[in-house]
């Protein structure tokens, strides 16, 4: 892996900044202020990504902010000008869903993923922006997916790994029906100045219990513990050098405004007195092919690369996470050119530990 590949295997697209919850770990600036995207962002988007998703499977991810506080009919306009070879994804909170949402879903073959920790007492920092919990209204979105029959993917954040907290989660969303189920351990990001600095056993104990969890009902697909258990059966196969792409995803996150932040969302938004406001160029002046084939000469793009570089060269897990998250080290080291993060040891370092500590512990006796 060397370098920014100038095709993205997909686009993230913010169709208002804002949120209508006001969750305690949230990374994002601007979740109080209605930013809507204009639909001419959205046609000039459309026009780059069509020759792209002709070629092969191609996603655009409508994220926010809350990316249903948008309104259906808005959302709708900027559903529009792409394509029918266009997947598209909707990460929301579920709270705003209900029949006609589902029936907006169903219409635009809109795939939905929900943010949502697990049990009511694992959502005490999902809150609205009242401060009162939203589990409710979250279980009730929910509901009404399950109701018409649309499948889901689920997003879980966990502040605190500890003993017997994997396998509650697991089995919550086996019963709440997820298809897919993503895990992050909570990010020092963005607004969210939180430390995110854990105790390691801890940590590797709960991806273990994770893994443990999934093995007696493997009936969820489990992002982090499915992609490590790739890896490492690639290692012992020997062709673990061809899991990683050659080159970066560019990750094109296409704000509000139409300004473009590869690499990592979470930088979107955000300003510095060194890098400027992160962005490579607006879609609304320049295309965004374009934007991707000079992406490399970005400032803070180029330190990141460097710091990629030296994680190859310095760390043993590199084929595995091929040198972290742009943001994770922006706000944990205030550069781009480190190389170990908090978010590194959470979540690639301890959970292939994990995945491995597990396996360790459940081998056949040798005959």
């Amino acid at each position: 892996m060397s370098g920014i590949a100038s095709v993205p295997s997909y686009v993230v697209m913010q169709p208002t900044t804002l949120c209508n919850l006001d969750c305690v770990y949230c990374y994002l600036p601007h979740r109080s202020a209605d930013r809507r995207m204009p639909v001419a962002v959205a046609e000039a988007v459309a026009a780059a990504v069509a020759p792209w998703a002709t070629a092969g499977r191609f996603s655009v991810v409508w994220h926010g902010g809350e990316p249903l506080a948008a309104g259906r009919e808005h959302l709708a306009a900027l559903i529009a000008p792409f394509g029918p070879d266009v997947e598209h994804h909707v990460q929301t909170n579920a709270t705003l869903i209900d029949d006609a949402w589902c029936a907006f879903f169903a219409e635009h073959r809109v795939r939905v993923s929900v943010s949502v920790d697990g049990p009511r007492e694992r959502n005490d920092e999902r809150v609205t922006r009242a401060g009162r919990p939203a589990y409710d209204r979250i279980r009730r979105g929910i509901g009404a997916l399950r109701r018409h029959g649309l499948p889901f993917s689920a997003l879980a954040v966990v502040s605190r790994p500890a003993p017997g907290l994997a396998t509650e989660l697991y089995d919550y969303f086996l019963e709440l029906g997820a298809e897919v189920l993503g895990v992050n351990i909570e990010e020092t990001e963005g607004v969210n100045t939180r430390t995110n600095a854990r105790d390691a056993a801890a940590v590797t104990a709960f991806w273990a219990e994770l893994v443990a969890a999934w093995r007696r009902a493997p009936r969820i697909h489990l992002r982090e513990v499915e992609w490590s258990l790739r890896y490492a059966a690639a290692v012992l196969d020997g062709t673990a050098d061809g899991l990683l792409p050659r080159r970066l995803d560019p990750i094109p996150t296409v704000g509000h405004d139409g300004s473009v932040v590869v690499l990592s969302p979470e930088l979107a938004g955000f300003t510095d007195a060194r890098y400027g406001d992160f962005s490579s160029g607006n879609v609304l002046t320049t295309p965004l092919g374009e934007i991707l084939a000079g992406a490399a000469r970005t400032p803070w793009v180029g330190e990141f690369l460097a710091g990629v570089e030296a994680c190859r060269s310095t760390c043993p897990y590199f084929g595995f996470c091929g040198g972290g998250h742009a943001a994770n080290r922006y706000f944990e080291q205030g550069r781009f050119d480190g190389t170990e993060t908090e978010h590194c040891r959470n979540s690639k370092i301890r959970l292939l530990e994990g995945v491995l500590e597990h396996a360790r512990d459940h081998q056949s006796p040798a005959a």
